[in-house]
C-alpha cells in the first residue's frame, strides 16, 4: 500500500515526481550543505561513532555480531522517528509538502551519480590516467592505483550501474511504499553498509547485520534497475536490448553482491563491454569472475560516456513509471472527491 500524505496537499507520488525532477535540474543543493552536514553525513557520522565505541577488537566475533545487530536496529528505529516526525510536521502546514519535497530530494542521488561519474571521463580527458584515478576514487572502494585506463573506466560504469539499483532506483521504490520513513530507513541501512558492511577482520562480524539488511532491502530494486536499464538500451544510439537481457540472465548471478550484478550485467550486455574482473581492495586482489565476458575489456571514455546517455534514459523511464502512478493516485482522489 502506498503510504498517504494527502493532507499535507500532494500525494506522495506527486512529491517523488517533482522531487525527480528537481534533483535533475539543481541536484545535491552543494552550496548549503558547506554550512550544514549532509543528511547522508549525519547517518554516516552516527554509524562512524557506534563503530568507534562498540567495535572493540578485543570482544569476541559473537559479542561484536550482537553490538552490530543492536546498532543496526537502533538506526532503523531512530529512522522511522525522525520519517515519521517529518511526515507530521509536513501536515501542519499548508504548503508542508514543500520539506518532504525537500527531504526526498536531498536522498536521491540522481544528478550526484550522474555528475561524479563524468567528472571521470573527463579527468581522463583532461588530465590522463593520473587524473581519472583521482576523479574515480571519489565513486569506488577499490585500490585505484592499480588500475590502468581501461581498468579506470569499467569501475566508473560499474559504479553507474550499482549505484543506479541503490542511490536512484531503491529511494523511490521505497518512498513509494511507506513514505519518508520508509526511505530514510532504506537510506540508514544503506549508509550502514558503505561503511561497516565489509567482510574485513574489523567489520565481518559487526557489520554483518547491516550488510545482510542492504541485500534484503535492494533485492527487489536491484532487479528492477537491471530491468530499466535493459529497456533504456532500446532507446540509445548502438544500444544492445537482447545482449542486455541475455547477459543479465546468465551472469547477474555471478557477482559476489547478491543484487549489484543483475546492473552490472545489465549494463555489460548493453554497451557490448566486459564488466566486474579480478579487482583489488587494500592491496589483496579479488578473483572475481567477469560479467559480459565475451566482450572486450578494453574500454575507455567513449564507453563511459554511452554508458552515461543510458543512465539517463533509464533515469527517465523511471520518471515515467512515478508520474504514472502519480495520475493513477490523482485520478482515484479525484474520483472519490
Amino acid at each position: 500500500m502506498i503510504f498517504s500524505l494527502e493532507s499535507a496537499g500532494l500525494a506522495p507520488p506527486v512529491i517523488l515526481f517533482l522531487a525527480l525532477l528537481l534533483d535533475a535540474v539543481v541536484g545535491e543543493f552543494g552550496p548549503l550543505f558547506r554550512v550544514i552536514p549532509h543528511p547522508v553525513a549525519i547517518l554516516g557520522g552516527l554509524t562512524g561513532w557506534f563503530d568507534r565505541r562498540l567495535n572493540r577488537e578485543n570482544r569476541s566475533a559473537r559479542t561484536r555480531l550482537v553490538r552490530g545487530l543492536m546498532v543496526a536496529f537502533l538506526m532503523i528505529a531512530l529512522a522511522i522517528v525522525i520519517g515519521w516526525v517529518l511526515h507530521d510536521l509536513a501536515r501542519q502546514f499548508a504548503y508542508g509538502w514543500a520539506i518532504e519535497l525537500i527531504a526526498v530530494t536531498l536522498l536521491i542521488a540522481q544528478r550526484s551519480l550522474f555528475d561524479h561519474v563524468r567528472a571521470v571521463a573527463r579527468a581522463l580527458d583532461r588530465e590522463g590516467l593520473k587524473g581519472g584515478r583521482v576523479a574515480v576514487a571519489m565513486i569506488v572502494g577499490r585500490d585505484p592505483d592499480t588500475l590502468d585506463a581501461h581498468g579506470v573506466s569499467r569501475a566508473a560504469i560499474e559504479s553507474l550501474a550499482e549505484s543506479f539499483a541503490d542511490g536512484v532506483v531503491a529511494p523511490v521504490f521505497w518512498y513509494l511504499l511507506f513514505g519518508l520513513p520508509g526511505l530514510l530507513v532504506y537510506k540508514t541501512v544503506n549508509t550502514m553498509d558503505s561503511m561497516i558492511g565489509y567482510r574485513t577482520p574489523r567489520h565481518d562480524a559487526f557489520g554483518k547485520a547491516a550488510a545482510r539488511f542492504d541485500d534484503v532491502l535492494n533485492y527487489v530494486p536491484a532487479r528492477i534497475a537491471a530491468v530499466l536499464i535493459v529497456l533504456a538500451s532500446a532507446f540509445v544510439p548502438r544500444g544492445r536490448p537482447r545482449s542486455s537481457f541475455r547477459v543479465m540472465a546468465r551472469d547477474g548471478g555471478k557477482h559476489r553482491s547478491p543484487n549489484a550484478g543483475w546492473t552490472e550485467a545489465a549494463m555489460a550486455g548493453a554497451l557490448g563491454v566486459a564488466l566486474s574482473g579480478p579487482r583489488s581492495y587494500n592491496g589483496k586482489t579479488t578473483d572475481q569472475p567477469w560479467v559480459g565476458g565475451e566482450f572486450s575489456a578494453q574500454i575507455g571514455r567513449a564507453e563511459i560516456r554511452r554508458g552515461l546517455y543510458l543512465y539517463v534514459v533509464a533515469c527517465l523511464l523511471e520518471a515515467v513509471i512515478v508520474a504514472l502512478v502519480a495520475s493513477l493516485v490523482l485520478a482515484g482522489q479525484t474520483s472519490f472527491s
